[in-house]
């Protein structure tokens, strides 16, 4: 092949790619500004539902408009409106929207790495910038420095160049001791720097949706290797074990995820990303962005942390996924099927053989229903249509008699006795008073009535110690309860027998 036909091959094959066929469509301004509408820098997953709505509404909005819309196999019979389901599913098929269920169990919509690329490129264009700037230049001699200095094998070169960074840092701080005032960048160069910066912002989520769907294809492959695979299990288990361990090493988008993971788990770094995020928006030029602007920004380290989440989140489906193959799978049973697949391939090409074109098989798809006349459900049983024994008379005898009394003495607190005890004594203090009521009428229950009676007074709430009351059970045993006592004013013979009894 000459060199034409190789970079022909090569161009053919890049523009074969899904985010090149979505920017070279007739429809790609509509289908890109749907993606941006539906999926804001804040919203990575819609569930399906609401995807179909929006997309219906945003793609008749433009359609009346005048915009070319690209056209559904199924539209709506009411209006021909765009059928959002069928939108949705040929943009699946064509790589731009990804279908998946959440934690929840619902269907979902994402955007795929390739519709992602395709975004931050019409946003890198759409943004007036200059190509080549200070800032960039700035960038790149930096990075290259840098990592010149990490490859150089030499101690005594790296020696030097730490000992000249130091000197420069050093002079730069004696500077400010002095009272000199710092280095201050203009609007312009600000601006400049900021927007180097968001280009690079711009490109992480379709960079980690890439590292994603990479793991996710492995994920298929290793699936599919696993169910054809004929080798004995214990070689099954070591190889794929040993896949495991060196999942992310497979794929250079793997390797690159694990040296940007290494660095951006460092707890330290994030906090002062997040620092320097917030110095640059308190500089004057910020005043000039908008608040979508800042809030994109200032959620770089939410960008950074998310998409770090999404690739771990597919390892461990794809681990979850190899343990459960390695439990679940039979070998017997994989074998069986096999066979009677390959003896069902085997019949089917005698019979196309012996046939003609235009020869047919009655083929039954279910076996023909039984008939069966009707059986009996249930036999006879003697013991349902035997009369039950008599019921039997009950024993008089066996419960004693009860009177009014002993319900009484194993009732509640007896207040009416009670009442008349606290009016009507000669003790000065209740519990006085309790104590010369007949032992019948000094069960334990009655100190509950006690204490009812005498609730409000403030000598009874507050009492500081508890006095002893000698109570009788209705068995005649004698036990002792400590209780508060309150002191008792002498009744009035002129006084109504109602009236409440009055503390000292």
């Amino acid at each position: 092949m000459t060199d034409v036909d190789l970079e022909y091959a090569r161009v053919r094959a890049v523009l074969d790619r899904p985010t090149l066929r979505l920017m070279s469509r007739p429809t790609s301004a509509v289908v890109l500004a749907v993606f941006r509408t539906v999926f804001d820098r804040d919203v990575q997953y819609v569930p399906a539902d609401r995807m179909h709505l929006q997309v219906e509404e945003h793609v008749a909005r433009l359609q009346a408009t005048g915009a070319r819309v690209p056209a559904s196999e199924n539209p709506q019979d009411d209006d021909k409106r765009p059928n959002g389901r069928a939108l949705c599913r040929e943009w699946v098929a064509a790589q731009w929207l990804v279908r998946s269920n959440s934690p929840d169990g619902d269907e979902q919509y994402s955007l795929t790495s390739h519709a992602l690329e395709a975004l931050s490129l019409v946003d890198a264009l759409s943004a007036d910038r200059a190509l080549i700037s200070e800032s960039r230049l700035a960038m790149i001699v930096d990075a290259v420095h840098r990592w010149a200095a990490r490859a150089e094998p030499d101690p005594d070169v790296q020696i030097r160049r730490i000992d000249a960074q130091i000197a420069e840092l050093q002079a730069e701080r004696d500077r400010l001791a002095t009272g000199d005032a710092p280095t201050t960048v203009d609007d312009d160069r600000m601006r400049d720097g900021y927007t180097n910066i968001t280009d690079l912002i711009r490109q992480l989520p379709s960079d980690f949706k890439r590292v994603e769907e990479a793991v996710a294809s492995m994920h298929r492959e290793i699936v599919e290797d696993f169910r054809n695979e004929v080798r004995p299990i214990g070689e099954i288990l070591d190889d794929y074990l040993a896949r495991t361990d060196t999942l992310m090493e497979a794929t250079p988008e793997g390797r690159a995820f694990e040296g940007a993971f290494e660095l951006l788990r460092d707890d330290a770094l994030l906090l002062r990303l997040r620092d320097d995020i917030a110095t640059i928006l308190e500089h004057p030029f910020a005043e000039s962005l908008n608040a979508a602007e800042r809030r994109a920004f200032r959620n770089t380290v939410s960008i950074l942390r998310q998409g770090i989440e999404d690739v771990l989140a597919q390892r461990r489906l794809l681990t979850g996924t190899l343990r459960d193959q390695i439990v679940a799978h039979d070998v017997v049973r994989d074998r069986e099927l096999d066979a009677v697949l390959r003896s069902v391939n085997r019949r089917l090409a005698t019979l196309m053989g012996d046939g003609s074109a235009r020869g047919t098989l009655p083929l039954e798809l279910l076996p023909p229903v039984a008939e069966i006349g009707t059986l009996r459900e249930r036999f006879y049983d003697p013991d349902t249509e035997a009369v039950p024994p008599p019921i039997e008379e009950p024993d008089d005898d066996v419960f004693d008699e009860i009177d009014v009394d002993s319900l009484r003495r194993h009732g509640g607190p007896l207040l009416t006795e009670l009442r008349a005890a606290l009016r009507f004594s000669t003790a000065a203090t209740s519990d006085g008073a309790f104590h010369e009521l007949p032992p019948e009428q000094r069960r334990p229950v009655e100190l509950f009535g006690l204490a009812h009676l005498l609730t409000g007074r403030d000598d009874f709430e507050t009492a500081a110690a508890a006095v002893a009351h000698e109570t009788v059970r209705p068995d005649g045993t004698a036990v002792a309860f400590t209780m508060p006592t309150a002191a008792l004013t002498p009744r009035d013979p002129s006084a109504d027998d109602d009236t409440t009894l009055e503390a000292r």
